[in-house]
C-alpha cells in the first residue's frame, strides 16, 4: 500500500482544491491532510486487538468509525470515500471497483488538540461543564449491554487489567510497584465482584467512546469536541460509563489539572446521579492509569530508539504507575454539610471546594429536580407544582441526601452536601452519617443579610442558568423555619459571610479533615 499512499500525496488525486499535503501516521492508520479535509486510511495490520488485513474488513471498520464518531462529532466525520486505482495512480475520484476506503473528515489544526489548548490556558471552566454535560447525555443515550452479552461480565472487567500487568512485567525497574498494584487489584476485584455484577444489571455497561483522553479531543469554535472513537475493538468500547469518565479525569489529573478533573467528575455525576457507582471509581481510575503505563512500556520495546526517547518512555511508565499508587493509598476524607437559606452563596463556595479538595458534591437543588424527572431536560428549568412541599423535602433530607453521602464517603471522597439544612434534626442525621463512617464532620454556616440573599435570588432568576427554583417567597419561608446552630454544632462549624476568604475556608477545612495541601 506504500505506492498508493505516495500516489495520494498528489493534489490531482482529490476532487477539491489542495494547496499542500501532509502525511501523518499511527501504528494502525495513515492520515492525509489536504487543507479543508483529512483522509484516514487503515493499515493492513493484525495486532490481535485490531485486524485490518482485508479490504472488506477495512471498509467495514471505516463504516463503523463514521457511525460511532458521528454520535459525538457529526460535523467532523463526513463519510466513507472509495479510493480508485491502480495504486500508483490512486485517487478519491474515478470509476470502477474501489481498491481502498478512506474516512473523510473535516480537517483541523493540530494545535487545536486539547493538550495544546489546555497548555495555552484557552479552555475555561464553562467549557469543561459543557463537555461533562455532553458526555453524560451521550452515555444516557448509548445502547446498553444485554444480560447475555459478554460485555461487562466479570472476565471483561478483570482481563484488561491483567493484560496491562503482562506488558508492565517487561519493565524490570517497575517490578516492585507493579507487584504492589497487582496485589491491590486482586483484593479489590474480589471485594467489588457484587458491585460489578450490579452495574451490568443496572444497565451501566454501554457502547461508549472507548478511548476518552485529551488527545482525542479538539477545542474548536469555542467548544470541546470528542473524536477518534475506538471502532476496532468492541470489548474496549462496551464498558462501564464510570470507566469511561475515569479515563478523562485520570488524564486531567496526570496533567496537573485536578481542578478541571474534579469539575468534570462533579458535573457528570450531577447530570447522571450515578453516586452509587462510585464504589468502582478507584478500580477504574487505576485501570486507566495502567493502560497509559502499558502503552509507554510497549513503546520501550519497539525498534531502535534514541536514549532520549527511551528515557521519555521510562518516565511515562513511572508517572502513570505513581499516579496509580497514589490512588490506591488511603486518603483522608470527611463530610461537609452546608447550612443557610437560599442566596447565601453555598453553591458558589462549594464548587471551588470541590476543585480545591478533590471532593464530590451532592446538591439538593439538583436532586430535587431529579425527583421530578426534569433535571437535565432542555426547556424544563422550572418545576410544575410546588417542589418545596413537605413530602418532597422530607424525602430529600431523610432518605436521598444521606444515602448519597454514604455512597460517596464509602468510595473514599471528601463529601460535600450542598443544601439549606435549616432544621437541627436534619443536620443531626448527617452528623450521624459521618459518625457511622468514622470521618470528621464540618458544618459550613452561611450568613448574609436577607437583603443580600434577595438580590442574589433575583439575579439568579434573571440569568435562568441555576438549578435552584427558590424565589423570594421560598426565602421568606426559610427565614421563618431556620433553626440556629446549637452550641455543639457551632463547635464543628465554619462561619462564611458575604465576603468569604475562599482560601482561608479551604485551609480551615483541610486542617479539620487532615487533608494535606
Amino acid at each position: 500500500m506504500e505506492a498508493m499512499i505516495e500516489s495520494l500525496k498528489r493534489p490531482e488525486a482529490y476532487d477539491h482544491p489542495v494547496e499542500s499535503i501532509e502525511l501523518l501516521q499511527t501504528h494502525i492508520s495513515w492520515v492525509l491532510l489536504t487543507g479543508e479535509y483529512a483522509y484516514k486510511l487503515k493499515k493492513p495490520v493484525d495486532f490481535g486487538f485490531v485486524n485490518f488485513t482485508t479490504l472488506e474488513r477495512r471498509q467495514r471498520f471505516c463504516d463503523e468509525e463514521v457511525r460511532l464518531n458521528r454520535r459525538l462529532a457529526a460535523d467532523l466525520y463526513l463519510g466513507v470515500r472509495p479510493v480508485y486505482g491502480p495504486p500508483e495512480r490512486a485517487a478519491l475520484h474515478g470509476t470502477g471497483k474501489p481498491v481502498e476506503w478512506a474516512v473523510q473528515m473535516r480537517q483541523f489544526s493540530q494545535d487545536r488538540l486539547m493538550p495544546a489548548a489546555l497548555e495555552r490556558g484557552e479552555v475555561q471552566p464553562g467549557d469543561f461543564d459543557r463537555l461533562a454535560d455532553t458526555l453524560a447525555d451521550f452515555h444516557a443515550a448509548a445502547d446498553a449491554a444485554r444480560a447475555e452479552d459478554r460485555f461487562g461480565d466479570l472476565a471483561s472487567v478483570r482481563d484488561p487489567v491483567n493484560a496491562n500487568f503482562a506488558a508492565l512485567d517487561r519493565v524490570p525497574e517497575a517490578a516492585g510497584c507493579v507487584a504492589e498494584l497487582r496485589a491491590w487489584c486482586d483484593a479489590e476485584f474480589a471485594r467489588l465482584r457484587p458491585l460489578f455484577e450490579e452495574r451490568k444489571r443496572d444497565g451501566r455497561i454501554r457502547e461508549c467512546h472507548g478511548d476518552l483522553h485529551l488527545g482525542n479531543m479538539v477545542f474548536r469554535e469555542g467548544r470541546i469536541e470528542v473524536f477518534d472513537c475506538l471502532e476496532f475493538n468492541a470489548s474496549l468500547r462496551w464498558v462501564d460509563v464510570l470507566s469511561e469518565i475515569a479515563f478523562l479525569v485520570m488524564d486531567l489529573a496526570e496533567r496537573k489539572r485536578p481542578d478541571a478533573a474534579y469539575r468534570v467528575l462533579n458535573r457528570w455525576l450531577e447530570r447522571t446521579g450515578d453516586y452509587a457507582g462510585l464504589g468502582t471509581w478507584r478500580w477504574y481510575f487505576v485501570y486507566r492509569a495502567l493502560v497509559r503505563a502499558k502503552v509507554a512500556a510497549l513503546r520501550l520495546s519497539q525498534g531502535e530508539q534514541s536514549a532520549e526517547e527511551r528515557a521519555s518512555h521510562h518516565d511515562d511508565v513511572r508517572r502513570y504507575l505513581a499516579l496509580a499508587q497514589a490512588t490506591v493509598a488511603p486518603r483522608p476524607t470527611g463530610l461537609i454539610v452546608t447550612h443557610g437559606v437560599s442566596g447565601t452563596g453555598k453553591s458558589f463556595v462549594t464548587q471551588s471546594l470541590c476543585e480545591d479538595l478533590g471532593a464530590v458534591r451532592i446538591r439538593s437543588d439538583v436532586e430535587r429536580k431529579r425527583l421530578f424527572g426534569t433535571w437535565g431536560q432542555p426547556g424544563k428549568t422550572r418545576l410544575d407544582g410546588d417542589p418545596y412541599r413537605p413530602e418532597i423535602s422530607r424525602r430529600l433530607y431523610e432518605d436521598l441526601l444521606p444515602a448519597a453521602a454514604r455512597d460517596v464517603l464509602q468510595a473514599g471522597f471528601p463529601t460535600i452536601v450542598d443544601a439549606t439544612y435549616l432544621r437541627h434534626k436534619d443536620r443531626e442525621r448527617m452528623r450521624q452519617v459521618a459518625a457511622d463512617a468514622n470521618v470528621p464532620f464540618v458544618l459550613l454556616n452561611f450568613q448574609v443579610s436577607p437583603e443580600t440573599a434577595r438580590a442574589r435570588i433575583a439575579e439568579r432568576q434573571r440569568a435562568g442558568d441555576d438549578p435552584s427554583d427558590a424565589d423570594t417567597r421560598i426565602l421568606d419561608c426559610q427565614l421563618e423555619a431556620l433553626e440556629p446552630l446549637t452550641t455543639e454544632e457551632t463547635a464543628c462549624s465554619i462561619r462564611i459571610g458575604d465576603r468569604a476568604d475562599r482560601h482561608a475556608v479551604e485551609k480551615d477545612i483541610r486542617g479539620r479533615l487532615r487533608i494535606s495541601s
